[in-house]
């Protein structure tokens, strides 16, 4: 015959696990996001595991620390003091079969079975192995954040699955001040100054202005792998300043990235319309006849270097000059 608990031990028994619970989850929003560390020895060198472990705890704790591999093979002989020292869990995976990666289905298995924990936030996966692109894609539909890290050698497709990845090369290269600085496969320095205009031009529309922190995090929901280090930077800020035709406006304790005005250029194409226009009489001239002169005059005329987007918004900053409507056609005219 069972033992039967009262309704008073019962009631004093979940109380105890709810207190308990809420113990768990207090300290956990205390102490910050808890990740799992899962590393692929097959694909990553011991030379890295200080700066992973130092990069990582910028995100949150790491409550999970595996590494995956054949230690068997001398192959990993230089993993084993630094497993000791850091106290990382090896996780033994025979090679049963030549050229199959076991490796890679261990670290799958044991992801999805912490995924189902529901125990961390996040998971760093450190590898230079396009094979977990799926699991990190599994991952994230999941809810779960996921940090890629790995050489500069590791595919697109990996890099562009995860949250933010981050090349161990550049973590090396900040321990280690003298070395040799940048990644041949770093987004172009053009196509981040385009992204930023593009930013900077929807917020204008909006009339917002665009922080120095929303850059930061854009740039990497559209790169995942963009990194300053990868340029020689530590701070963003300083990287921006490389740019042409962005520049940093500080007001107060806020950043602001703006477009940058030759306003030389600015004036001299200002004072050419207003002349156009003023001689264009009570009649007025039409704004698309009135852009074909300014883009002829100036060739390299942009107006999204001065920080519009439509060519009535410019016409409307210049002094003197209005714009109005007849039908659908928008008439520049002259005001005193």
């Amino acid at each position: 015959m069972g033992i039967r608990r009262s309704p008073t031990c019962f009631f004093l028994s979940c109380k105890s696990i709810l207190v308990h619970c809420e113990k768990t989850e207090k300290r956990r929003k205390m102490d910050g996001q808890c990740f799992a560390l899962l590393i692929d020895a097959d694909n990553v060198s011991a030379k890295y595991i200080k700066p992973i472990l130092t990069e990582l705890s910028k995100y949150g704790n790491i409550t999970y620390k595996r590494i995956y591999g054949d230690w068997t093979s001398t192959q990993h002989s230089s993993w084993k003091d630094e497993l000791l020292k850091n106290s990382i869990t090896p996780i033994q995976q025979f090679s049963y079969t030549q050229g199959k990666n076991a490796t890679d289905s261990a670290m799958i298995i044991d992801a999805m079975d912490i995924l189902y924990t529901q125990e961390v936030d996040g998971f760093c996966i450190v590898s230079s192995d396009s094979d977990f692109t799926r699991l990190v894609s599994r991952l994230r539909e999941s809810g779960k954040i996921v940090i890629g890290m790995g050489e500069n050698k590791t595919p697109e497709p990996f890099r562009k699955a995860c949250d933010k990845f981050t090349i161990l090369e550049n973590l090396l290269n900040e321990q280690a001040p003298g070395t040799a600085q940048g990644s041949g496969d770093s987004i172009k320095k053009e196509k981040i100054e385009e992204d930023i205009i593009k930013m900077i031009l929807e917020n204008q529309d909006n009339n917002k202005t665009t922080g120095l922190g929303e850059v930061g995090s854009r740039l990497v929901s559209l790169h995942p792998d963009f990194d300053v280090r990868s340029y020689g930077y530590n701070m963003l800020s300083k990287f921006l300043e490389e740019f042409e035709k962005i520049e940093l406006v500080k007001k107060g304790n806020f950043v602001a990235v703006a477009l940058r005005e030759d306003r030389r250029q600015k004036a001299d194409v200002d004072k050419y319309l207003l002349q156009i226009v003023k001689a264009s009489g009570a009649s007025g001239i039409e704004l698309s006849t009135l852009g074909n002169r300014a883009y002829e005059k100036f060739k390299d005329f942009k107006i999204n270097d001065y920080g519009y987007s439509q060519f009535n918004k410019y016409i409307k900053s210049i002094d003197h000059i209005q714009v109005k409507r007849a039908g659908t056609i928008l008439i520049a005219k002259y005001k005193e």
